[in-house]
């Protein structure tokens, strides 16, 4: 199956070895992204609800580079180095997502690029 990669420069350019996402038939893999302000490439200043919603803009702007939106994902990554910071996450995602919401994981690590607080990664799924 061909593969399609996806770049948009709305979102925050890659900071290494990787694309924005890649599309396999109906399947788009978002890579993971930090609270990075498209325009500067500096993380966004602002509490973990703040950090947490420049993620789902980024997120947002690849999704529709690849031809869907938050409402096609069917599978998000949250990954944060405090997990006290959970229910805020999971507050600010209320503000993207409508039920039925994707399914999720949470993973506590001990640091994310940039020393970002918050990382999300999904896969998306396209109608045919």
């Amino acid at each position: 199956m061909a593969k399609e990669y996806i770049s948009t420069n709305k979102a925050p350019r890659a900071i290494g070895t990787y694309s924005q996402a890649v599309k396999t038939g109906n399947t788009v893999y978002l890579s993971g992204q930090i609270p990075l302000v498209p325009e500067t490439m500096e993380l966004i200043d602002g509490d973990i609800a703040e950090q947490t919603r420049q993620v789902f803009r980024n997120l947002t702007t690849v999704a529709e580079a690849a031809g869907g939106s938050l409402a096609d994902f069917a599978k998000v990554h949250v990954f944060l180095t405090d997990l006290a910071n959970f229910p805020i996450v999971n507050q600010v995602m209320e503000e993207f997502f409508t039920h039925p919401y994707p399914a999720r994981t949470a993973v506590g690590v001990a640091e994310l690029p940039k020393n970002a607080n918050v990382e999300v990664d999904a896969i998306m799924t396209l109608d045919d």
